[in-house]
């Protein structure tokens, strides 16, 4: 088990308020430095082909913060470019569909093989560590294996949207993935809608290291501040982590 579990901050959703009337305030860039301050241990950024929140320039300016960056992004020829001129430290591949609101799902690993292997295989030649963005289903770690990734990330948010004896299936699902992700030799992250009230039972799981949490961070920033927000959550992380011992 690793002691410390890793909080990456998605500051996505301080550039869609940035967006939503223009101008440069508020800076995700910023928000990412005071993440930093406040004990986070990356940065995680999505750059969607429509650009509604996270822009180009944003990306470039996030990876000079001194954070780990994670650079989530559609497996296209476009962001692998960018990605090539960035060189984050690691890149997560995400499903993304224009219509939706956000990532709805894990990507399609098993059905999506050999164009998978490819563009895993192109990132890693570029010296980038590349996860992908799964459902917590045993066919999709697997196949995240076979297509030579180094890291899964496990979608959090059918556990934290169900409630009662749902999310205790939910959240077991999550666990016996971890644990087979930990078999296959794969490094195992969570994330997507995780909040104070769900993230202590997932940080308890011994081989999930990093967890990536955004919406629910920047939204609880708006009534507390990002800083005491990240804080929180931070404790809450290691409150979970020492309940294994």
């Amino acid at each position: 088990m690793v002691e410390h579990i890793r909080l990456g901050v998605n500051v996505d959703h301080v550039a869609t308020l940035r967006n939503a009337r223009g101008g440069i305030h508020p800076d995700p860039v910023e928000a990412a430095r005071l993440a930093a301050r406040a004990g986070a241990d990356g940065v995680t950024a999505h750059l969607r082909e429509d650009r509604r929140h996270i822009r180009d320039a944003d990306m470039r300016l996030l990876k000079d913060v001194g954070l780990p960056l994670n650079f989530e992004m559609a497996p296209t020829d476009e962001m692998f470019g960018i990605a090539s001129e960035i060189l984050p430290q690691a890149c997560c591949l995400v499903p993304e569909k224009r219509q939706e609101l956000t990532t709805e799902g894990g990507l399609a690993v098993h059905a999506g093989m050999n164009h998978l292997k490819a563009y895993v295989a192109r990132l890693q030649d570029q010296g980038i560590r590349v996860s992908l963005f799964i459902d917590p289903e045993s066919r999709e770690v697997e196949a995240a294996r076979m297509v030579g990734a180094d890291i899964v990330e496990l979608h959090a948010g059918p556990y934290t949207k169900a409630t009662g004896a749902e999310r205790q299936r939910e959240l077991a699902r999550i666990q016996q993935a971890a644990a087979l992700a930990l078999r296959l030799g794969l490094e195992c992250h969570a994330g997507h809608g995780l909040n104070f009230e769900t993230v202590e039972a997932v940080s308890a799981i011994p081989n999930v290291v990093e967890l990536n949490i955004g919406h629910f961070i920047i939204g609880e920033a708006i009534f507390q501040g990002l800083e005491p927000v990240i804080r929180q959550m931070r404790s809450l992380m290691d409150a979970g982590r020492r309940s294994i011992r």
